[in-house]
């Protein structure tokens, strides 16, 4: 099969003479032993941890491969740096470029509350079709955790990215369009709406559910794991969060029957004892699972949920491990994969070289066994976690670990890339 291509024409980027880029044949990512990576740097704390990430991602691909293989990296720019540099906050050379070389790593980018420019984040992932948004919510030895077994937490949470109120179909209160949907519910469906309500749609459809369920029992067959949980919210949205219950159940049994079975089936036909190379599908109630997660945490794998639903999940799942600073996550389509910090911009620390950088070090670390350089993956995260065992950390862990010493964000990674060689 020839590859498949993406026609892309840049305005002002140069690419790299000394990179390839990574090609998608056979419906699998082909990936060169020089590929080209772009990166955007981020606003606030941005510049501070992607360039950190980016010196331990290189120096484990270094150490791996012992030269064989490097990243070429490209940067390329959205929010204040896209702004300043081609008066757009998200340039199409920036979103040609990702669609382009198929993998990227981004820091955090601004995103105003209320008025102001729409989230780019959101932006990013809706033009590039990255449905998926993947968040591994697992504990590190030594973090400092609020609960009493962290170690308990080993998640990977599948949230659908591209539809649910985060499609941004919404009208500010009083305004034409509002009032236009206001008149139409009452003068067609008899429904009263306060006339000085802001206005949102949430649509969900059975394409946009299924492919994001289909990825996530994908996941849970080829790494092994035991369960798939549906999460939502459907005994009150039935049309929307019912329907992604509904719709997830039958991807499962057109696509997976052989592969799976439901919760129901594991007691009815099983007596309870899961068979060998059988992934149980669960469906849980949203606010029922926030509070599973913290009293019967292992008991859960691999989750499911709409796009809201999945936002507030992955937050609270990964306060329990210590928080967004350990925390890693990337956004991925059927080919494209952008992977990013989970956490905020934190702009009073721009600058400091003070903050985290644990969280995109470790979507890094996903990258890579995105790419399928596993070996390198592998380094980063024991790099990772023996600088938090010897206790040299930036002064979020620092201030609640005893006998701790605080490091500069720099220099946290500096001892990573010592403890991977």
């Amino acid at each position: 099969m020839r590859p498949v291509r993406f026609d892309v024409r840049f305005d002002e980027l140069k690419e790299p003479e000394d990179g390839e880029k990574i090609e998608i044949i056979d419906g699998r990512l082909s990936v060169p032993d020089n590929p080209v990576i772009p990166y955007i740097e981020g606003d606030g704390i941005g510049p501070d941890i992607t360039n950190v990430a980016r010196k331990v991602i290189s120096a484990a691909v270094e150490k791996a491969y012992s030269g064989r293989k490097r990243v070429v990296w490209l940067e390329i720019f959205a929010g204040e740096k896209g702004k300043k540099r081609y008066g757009d906050f998200l340039p199409d050379d920036t979103l040609n470029a990702i669609r382009h070389y198929k993998v990227a790593l981004k820091g955090p980018l601004t995103t105003p509350v209320g008025g102001g420019y729409r989230s780019l984040n959101v932006t990013i992932r809706q033009v590039l079709d990255l449905y998926a948004c993947v968040r591994p919510v697992y504990y590190i030895p030594g973090v400092p955790s609020p609960v009493k077994h962290p170690e308990k937490m080993d998640i990977v949470i599948f949230r659908e990215n591209t539809e649910d109120v985060y499609a941004g179909i919404e009208w500010r209160a009083g305004s034409q369009e509002a009032l236009k949907v206001i008149d139409f519910m009452k003068n067609e469906f008899g429904i009263e709406i306060r006339p000085d309500s802001g206005i949102g749609l949430k649509p969900m459809s059975k394409f946009g559910t299924k492919r994001l369920v289909k990825k996530a029992v994908n996941y849970a067959v080829e790494m092994g794991r035991k369960s798939v949980t549906i999460v939502h919210k459907g005994n009150v949205m039935k049309y929307t969060e019912g329907a992604f219950r509904d719709w997830a159940y039958e991807v499962c049994r057109e696509e997976f029957g052989d592969k799976t079975i439901t919760e129901d089936e594991l007691f009815s036909e099983y007596g309870g004892s899961q068979p060998e190379g059988k992934v149980v599908i669960k469906d849980r109630i949203a606010d029922n699972m926030f509070q599973q997660l913290l009293t019967r945490t292992d008991e859960y794998d691999v989750l499911a949920m709409p796009n809201l639903d999945g936002d507030y999940m992955s937050d609270a799942a990964a306060g329990q491990i210590g928080g967004l600073g350990i925390a890693p996550g990337a956004n991925i389509g059927d080919y494209i994969g952008v992977f990013e910090a989970t956490h905020g911009t934190a702009p009073k620390y721009a600058g400091l070289d003070r903050v985290n950088p644990s969280s995109i070090i470790l979507s890094g670390m996903m990258m890579l066994e995105h790419i399928g350089w596993k070996d390198a993956a592998g380094l980063i995260f024991e790099g990772l976690k023996k600088t938090i065992e010897q206790k040299t950390v930036t002064y979020d862990l620092e201030r609640q670990m005893e006998g701790a010493t605080r490091v500069k964000t720099s220099e946290f990674g500096e001892c990573i890339i010592r403890n991977i060689y």
